[in-house]
């Protein structure tokens, strides 16, 4: 009998075992045994589930949960981590990348997140030649609600 979900059962599977080594305490893995980890056991399971059943539009979200653990797992538990929001850009980046090698779609995407979280990233080693995207990303944080009414005013249009 062929099971109905086996994401579902990935995701069981990965988080009982995440328990059971924390019960053990075995003082090898001690760093493992925080919430971050549930993030990459998550992700994990995304990706197993992506090529197990050869139906590959679950690689992306599983690259982001997965990145997206790993980095804040890496930020909360060694000093020299990046720990830049440039970075889930390059996260977003690398998995529309990893999934254009399955699905053939998001490679412009993929590069261009990349491109910019490396430049954002950067920008701070060179303030003198990138000064201005300090301006820029004010000017973001201060009217982007306005991006948000002009979309569902675009969306209420849609027919």
């Amino acid at each position: 009998m062929r099971t109905q979900n086996p994401l579902l059962a990935y995701i069981l599977i990965g988080i009982g075992v995440f328990f059971l080594l924390r019960e053990l305490k075995l003082p090898i893995i001690t760093d493992f045994y925080s919430w971050q980890t549930l993030l990459i056991i998550i992700g994990l399971a995304f990706l197993i589930h992506s090529y197990r059943s050869r139906s590959y539009q679950h690689i992306f979200t599983g690259i982001l949960i997965l990145g997206i653990g790993i980095h804040l797992h890496g930020a909360a538990h060694y000093h020299f981590w990046i720990d830049h929001w440039a970075v889930y850009l390059i996260i977003i980046g690398l998995a529309f990348i990893i999934r254009y090698f399955k699905t053939k779609s998001g490679f412009l995407p993929g590069i261009a997140f990349l491109a910019i979280g490396v430049l954002f990233i950067y920008s701070t080693a060179f303030h003198s030649y990138f000064y201005w995207i300090y301006d820029v990303i004010a000017l973001v944080e201060r009217y982007w609600p306005i991006a948000l009414i002009i979309l569902g005013f675009v969306l209420l249009r849609k027919k």
